[in-house]
């Protein structure tokens, strides 16, 4: 297979080539427009073996990548760990490598620990891209909002992006921190003071966890959402704390009267982090992410994969 990244996978965002990730951006506007199409089919991956191999719950990522593999026309097999032999005590190794002998082209990994899709690399000769590792990095999800903010202004470079929520247990800040900075926008962390790390400033980010100033400096908001499994303990004193501190409300958009464009990677928590109707409003752009999600996961295993370019495809 030939790809056509410098990169033979898609691990992480942190030290990725701006040169890749532009590729792929670019490359995700061709495949958007193939899913404006009546018929939302290309054969680009004919042939090419994909296994969706997710060691954690995930219902909108799985879905994306499914769906951008159908779409390529690439033969798809998922592999959901909770039914496999792993719980038979099979190991992580002897998995990597059944799966590998049956002759797979690559494999999409979600894992809840940090660094796995890495340890995967070593076991097995396919393409490995990473679909979430523990609180690392979740690289997809970044480049999807990348390419949604190079959708509404045209480009990256120069924008003003705050990131707002739970900056520690966050996977899609810490790759939205590298990839918008390697692409020359400003990132501005915004959230509770102990759900912000420590010496994250030595990514060259600022902190602010005034969101009011910081909505009067951002072109656009990236709200995460505030994790309700933690809530009730010592880390969130209550959800009407944090949401009159850092909801991002009708009433304090209204308030600060410029257009700022709201982003969230979902599921959303409405009436916490982000109200229904800011979420559904005008300066929203969290649909828009949605389907440029499957567009760029699209362009992803296109140029991992070594797809052929449509025009020269029977």
């Amino acid at each position: 297979m030939n790809n056509m990244l410098t990169q033979k996978h898609l691990l992480g965002l942190e030290n990725y080539p701006a040169e890749d990730i532009k590729t792929i951006i670019n490359t995700a506007f061709q495949f958007r427009e193939v899913l404006d199409r009546p018929i939302k089919k290309v054969p680009s991956l004919q042939g090419v073996t994909i296994v969706n191999l997710f060691f954690e719950n995930s219902t909108r990522t799985r879905i994306s990548f499914e769906l951008a593999q159908k779409r390529l026309s690439a033969d798809t097999v998922n592999f959901s760990a909770s039914s496999s032999s792993l719980k038979k005590g099979e190991s992580f190794k002897d998995t990597a490598q059944n799966i590998e002998a049956m002759k797979i082209d690559a494999v999409v990994m979600r894992h809840p620990a940090p660094g796995a899709p890495l340890h995967l690399t070593e076991f097995i000769d396919a393409v490995v891209i990473n679909a979430g590792d523990g609180t690392h990095e979740h690289p997809t999800q970044a480049l999807l909002d990348m390419m949604s903010l190079q959708e509404k202004f045209g480009k990256i470079a120069g924008l003003k992006i705050a990131i707002v929520g739970d900056i520690l247990h966050s996977r899609v800040a810490l790759s939205n921190i590298h990839g918008l900075q390697s692409m020359g926008a400003e990132v501005i962390l915004c959230g509770p003071t102990n759900l912000i790390p420590p010496n994250i400033d030595e990514l060259g980010v600022s902190v602010n966890s005034n969101l009011d100033e910081v909505m009067e400096w951002a072109d656009a908001l990236n709200v995460l959402r505030i994790q309700r499994e933690r809530m009730g303990s010592a880390l969130l004193p209550s959800v009407r704390e944090y949401r009159s501190l850092f909801g991002i409300t009708e009433e304090r958009l209204t308030r600060h009267k410029k257009e700022i464009v709201i982003m969230h990677p979902g599921p959303m928590n409405r009436g916490v982090e982000i109200d229904s109707q800011v979420a559904d409003g005008d300066q929203a752009i969290i649909l828009d992410q949605v389907l440029n999600g499957v567009a760029s996961r699209m362009a992803v295993l296109y140029l991992l994969c070594g797809g052929k370019p449509e025009e020269n495809q029977a």
